[in-house]
């Protein structure tokens, strides 16, 4: 145990000097101020709540505790706990934990953490975790249930709660049994100043859903409800809503269905709507007082919920009936009775819910009658109290808390008794208060407080708190631990602080006052026969399940058993089961009142060591022999002390202490064991720490010593060694370099010998040009191997390959290139070839095209595959067509159908475009007469645009004095733009103005004209006329005559338009009149006509001219 090394304080108080109330709230103060919560009274712990959260909790913190036992470690609630349950699983001993301490000490959390560290460490497995996790689900819900904010605890538990869980052989959790003690439900009408009702109330209103809260008739706003303190409704630090589906989680964790959780809830939501019934005073006809119902809205609705008819809920709020064996008696009840009725309902009806969620969590959790368990109990209940008004509450609850003391000194007692038999050593009796008085003043059967008051609350005629005082005073008027107003006067005391309605009883904690007001009605704790029957006769199920004396056949005239005798048998039935178990205490301390972390309050704790006892605790853990500790562990921590002992013992663990304590002369401080060495004062072992503090300085001198020795003899032979082997490779180094200079100045000798002796042989055997020789040989023997690996490489003999192998060497790069040059050529000149002379044709007219159109004319790469057709109207298959031919001069280049568009009133007319090689004649379809002829010679140049359009535009010169433009849209026939002025009428100015026009009306039209060669394959009947289907592009008559006229648009205007969307003639050179052919080639072969072969020249060795791609090889 590390009693003085590393600690804060004491942390064994049992080793306190000197042993007085001081000394010990200093060693509190000094280790809660250092966070160091928890202290030791031999095996009881001290914890003190920090009010934050500290890390020393959690998986790391459980597995170390589990490893070492209870003293070799600071003190921890995890030690404790893991003492328990290895005394449980090894020594198959029943264990029980007993959680002590005022409201806001953290008893709940202390329990938490308790079945946390059990849950942990104990077996796994699918069904021991569910287990597991069902009796740790249990706590939120009987927390929401049980617990409340008081005025010291946001969350205190206002309930006694004792756990049995039970365990198998290998101490893995089979399930448990929870019983529970004194709910507070007068909380449940009736709160103090700062105070709160049940946490559930809250938690409903807060986190139901707005379905839920209509099925219940609630509503969310908690203002609206008379049982809930007003000013406080919410709590730092807690969310209810949060809280509220972590409740409904853990119910249904533990087996509750939904419907059962519905249930629960409703009969919840009635306790709140009772508590809105308000009561109206009322008199009979005979000037009885009575009362009633002031808003009937409320029963009524209470009545649908729970399925019961509002008017007799009414009648047994308002009214009683007294039954004897010959008659019924109904009495009305006034204001003052029926609220009690009232709020008595509402009380009776939360208690019995909380039973029933106890009892039903306990069929959850229960293990099977034919299993062989052990059992550790947990039992947190609430700490001794003394308040400003002591009423009933507080009585059995420190009646309850010193039937806990009295548990505590036997036990103490009896395991330090059994322990000294157990070690041979002799056991004196130990002098100690036995307040078993106390309990028999407060419990015995005939002459006890409590049975006083059953027999008070039996008693016929009139019985009232001062009746019940008054036997009190008359009974224990000579008791040394009873005190009143009346024995004071008789013993001639004057104490201002006792009241004439109230007794004092001596604990062993201190004296309370006790106010006797309410005790009767507290103790009987009656409900009206009419409210029971009443809720028995609801339709709800687990309502009529709380009520079973309701039932008329199950009526008893019997009195039910009063609240202080119900509390004595339970406290009893505590007691049994607590002897039956090895125990181990938990002593909660709260440190301020006001819950702030690191404060520590001198006085308040005082009071709370007071009423503890923990001065008690030490002085009867003290009796006899302070300290105890196995042969072993003493041995190896003191053994140091003796130079027979230390550094090495080859004897008995027991010899060996003897040895030690013999050299330090303490024989007569302490008692041999069996297996353990007993010390008598603490004086004795702190004496065996100093010693050991003083010994270790010594021998840390020692090992400092005959460290620096070996450290500075290991230095010296460090550095010798290394200047030892410094020298070595000194001289290695040395000699090294004198044997490479040796050894380079015989190769340069040989090496000059062996070149006289080459040259020399060399002038005697070989010619002076055999350099040259060899040189050449060379270089003709890698240009051979150049040469034939080039011919087993060449690539393919396809003309758009123009992929070449690179050259080996740098020199052979201009060569390199000069050979794929003349490849290529000659995979040129072989494909033309294979050329037919049509083909050959062919391929020039592309050629010419791509000289004119190339990067010129965005639709140019579309028509590349596309051959060129000259008679586009069938002139050969159509006999109507064959005059036109015939008033043609020369063979006929091209032949298409054109619209001419009347520029007065925008109206088209069909005309038949013909090109010889001397003219381009106009002829009109209808009647085949040649309207316009025009000599190539009088065309001064054309104009394309560079856009994917069919427009073009001729220039005449200036003695013609004529223009004409033709749009070509694919898909739709050419239009042409007629009625120019003539060459008799017009000027220089009107035939630019005239040309102008019909270059704007062309580039308006080519913004709607789309791609050349798309989707106008249909519009070409097989025998190159078009279809009659093909729709005309018709030109509104106002768009032409608003482009026309001079006054709407400006000269200036069209030449910027011009300039924006044509093509330069000075960038791009017009052909001759030798050439308008190869022009209209490049022009008009982009009709879309089916190629005489694919287009993918991908999929063709040795492609025909229709596949030829986009731009075509120069060569």
């Amino acid at each position: 145990m590390n009693l003085l090394e590393g600690s804060v304080g004491v942390e064994d108080l049992v080793l306190l000097e000197p042993l007085e109330q001081e000394p010990l709230l200093k060693n509190l103060q000094l280790r809660y101020e250092s966070k160091e919560i928890y202290t030791y009274i031999g095996n009881v712990l001290i914890s003190v709540n920090p009010y934050q959260q500290l890390p020393i909790y959690g998986p790391e913190f459980i597995a170390k505790y589990q490893d070492y036992t209870f003293y070799e470690l600071k003190p921890h609630i995890y030690a404790l706990a893991n003492v328990a349950y290895q005394s449980l699983r090894d020594r198959d001993r029943d264990q029980c934990i007993l959680i002590t301490g005022e409201s806001g000490a953290g008893k709940t959390e202390a329990s938490k953490l308790v079945m946390s560290y059990v849950a942990a460490v104990c077996g796994k497995g699918e069904q021991v975790n569910s287990v597991k996790e069902q009796l740790l689900q249990s706590n939120p819900v009987l927390e929401a249930f049980g617990n409340a904010k008081t005025i010291r605890n946001n969350n205190s538990s206002r309930f006694g709660k004792y756990m049995d869980v039970e365990f198998d052989f290998k101490g893995s959790p089979l399930g448990g049994v929870i019983t529970n003690y004194l709910l507070e439900k007068s909380r449940v009408v009736k709160q103090l100043k700062g105070e709160r009702n049940f946490h559930i109330f809250y938690q409903l209103l807060a986190g139901a859903d707005a379905h839920l809260l209509t099925a219940l008739k609630l509503e969310r706003d908690t203002s609206g409800y008379a049982y809930l303190n007003q000013k406080v409704s919410r709590v730092d630090g807690m969310d209810d809503a949060a809280n509220f589906k972590a409740v409904q989680s853990a119910m249904m964790v533990i087996g509750f269905s939904e419907e059962e959780i519905q249930r629960v809830l409703e009969v919840t939501a009635l306790v709140l709507k009772l508590g809105n019934v308000e009561l109206a005073d009322e008199f009979q006809a005979n000037g009885v007082s009575a009362s009633s119902i002031r808003d009937g809205k409320g029963i009524q609705e209470i009545g649908e919920m729970v399925g019961l008819n509002s008017e007799e809920l009414e009648k047994a709020l308002c009214s009683r009936t007294m039954k004897t064996a010959k008659e019924k008696v109904v009495t009305a009840l006034n204001v003052i009775q029926a609220q009690y009725a009232r709020d008595a309902l509402a009380k009776n009806i939360y208690s019995r819910l909380f039973n029933w969620i106890v009892n039903r969590i306990n069929e959850s959790i229960k293990v099977g009658v034919g299993e062989k368990k052990k059992v550790m109990g947990v039992l947190d209940i609430y700490g001794f109290e003394i308040l400003e008004d002591n009423s009933f509450e507080q009585f059995v609850i420190n009646y309850c808390n010193e039937k806990l003391q009295q548990v505590f000194i036997e036990m103490t007692l009896k395991e330090e008794q059994e322990e000294y038999e157990r070690e041979g050593i002799p056991w004196t009796k130990v002098d100690y208060f036995d307040n078993g008085i106390i309990c028999n003043l407060i419990e015995h059967n005939q002459r006890g407080i409590l049975a006083m008051l059953d027999e008070e609350c039996l008693r016929p005629g009139v019985v009232s708190d001062s009746t019940f005082l008054a036997k009190l005073n008359q009974l224990f008027s000579k008791h040394d631990h009873y005190e009143s107003k009346v024995t004071q006067n008789a013993q001639r005391q004057y104490d201002h602080t006792m009241g004439l309605s109230c007794f004092r009883i001596c604990h062993y904690a201190g004296k309370v006052t006790y106010n006797v007001n309410s005790f009767i009605d507290k103790n009987n704790d009656l409900l009206f026969r009419d409210l029971s029957q009443a809720m028995w006769k609801a339709q709800h199920p687990l309502l009529r399940s709380l009520f079973p004396e309701g039932d008329p056949k199950q009526a008893s005239l019997k009195r039910p058993p009063t609240a202080g005798a119900q509390f004595k048998s339970s406290v009893a039935i505590l007691m049994k089961n607590l002897y039956s178990k090895n125990p181990n205490y938990i002593r909660c301390i709260k440190p301020n009142e006001h819950q702030q972390r690191g404060q520590f309050s001198w006085d308040l704790v005082a009071i709370q060591t007071q009423y503890l006892g923990l001065l008690e605790n030490v002085r009867v853990r003290r009796a006899g022999y302070a300290y105890r500790q196995r042969y072993e562990p003493f041995l190896e921590r003191y053994r140091l002390l003796s130079r027979s002992t230390w550094p090495r013992w080859n004897g008995g663990d027991r010899e060996g202490v003897e040895k030690v304590l013999g050299d330090l002369n303490l024989s007569s401080e302490v008692a041999f064991g069996k297996t353990k060495i007993f010390i008598r004062s603490p004086r004795t072992l702190f004496f065996l720490e100093e010693q050991r503090r003083l010994r270790l300085q010594q021998l840390a001198t020692l090992i400092q010593k005959v460290y620096r020795g070996w450290r500075c003899r290991t230095h010296y032979q460090l550095m010798r060694k290394s200047q030892i082997l410094i020298s070595s490779w000194f001289r290695g180094t040395m000699q090294k370099q004198r044997y490479e200079k040796m050894k380079a100045s015989a190769v340069l000798i040989q090496a000059f010998v062996r070149g006289w002796k080459a040259r020399k042989n060399y002038r005697k055997y070989f010619r002076s040009g055999a350099a040259l020789t060899l040189a050449n040989f060379i270089y003709m023997s890698m240009t051979q191997k150049f040469l034939l690996g080039l011919k087993n490489n060449l690539p393919s003999t396809n003309i758009l390959d123009r992929t070449w192998p690179a050259a080996p060497y740098r020199y052979f790069h201009t060569a390199n290139q000069e050979l794929q040059k003349l490849f290529y050529h000659w995979k040129c000149k072989r494909f033309r070839d294979r050329l037919s002379l049509k083909q050959v044709e062919i391929l020039k007219e592309k050629l010419c095209a791509s000289e004119l159109f190339k990067d010129k004319k965005a639709s140019y790469p579309q028509s590349v595959p596309i051959p060129f057709h000259g008679d586009y109207i069938g002139l050969q298959g159509n006999p109507k067509l064959q005059k036109l031919k015939g008033g043609a001069e020369g063979p006929i280049l091209m032949a298409e159908t054109v619209k001419k568009v009347n520029r007065g009133n925008g109206k088209t007319s069909s005309r038949t475009l013909l090109l010889t090689k001397g003219h381009v004649i106009l002829i009109d379809t209808k009647s085949s007469q040649a309207r316009t002829v025009i000599a190539l010679d009088n065309v001064a140049g054309v104009s394309v645009t560079s856009f994917k359009d069919g427009l073009f535009s001729l220039h005449l010169s200036e003695v013609v004095c004529c223009a004409w433009a033709v749009a070509s849209v694919p898909g739709r026939p050419p239009i042409l733009l007629d009625q120019l002025p003539s060459a008799q009428d017009c000027s220089t100015g009107t035939m630019r103005s005239a040309l102008l026009f019909a270059a704007i009306l062309a580039i308006s039209l080519a913004s709607s004209f789309g791609a050349v060669c798309e989707d106008s394959q249909e519009q070409v009947v097989p025998g190159g006329g078009h279809s009659k289907d093909s729709d005309l592009y018709q030109l509104p008559p106002s768009l032409l005559r608003k482009l026309y006229d001079s006054g709407s648009v400006s000269l200036e205007g069209l030449l910027k338009m011009l300039s924006k969307a044509s093509v330069d003639p000075k960038e791009s050179p017009l052909p001759q009149k030798r050439d308008m052919h190869d022009f209209f080639v490049g022009l008009m072969g982009k009709r879309n006509i089916q190629p005489d072969t694919p287009v993918d020249v991908n999929q063709e060795k040795v492609p025909s001219f229709g596949t030829l791609q986009y731009p075509p090889s120069a060569e």
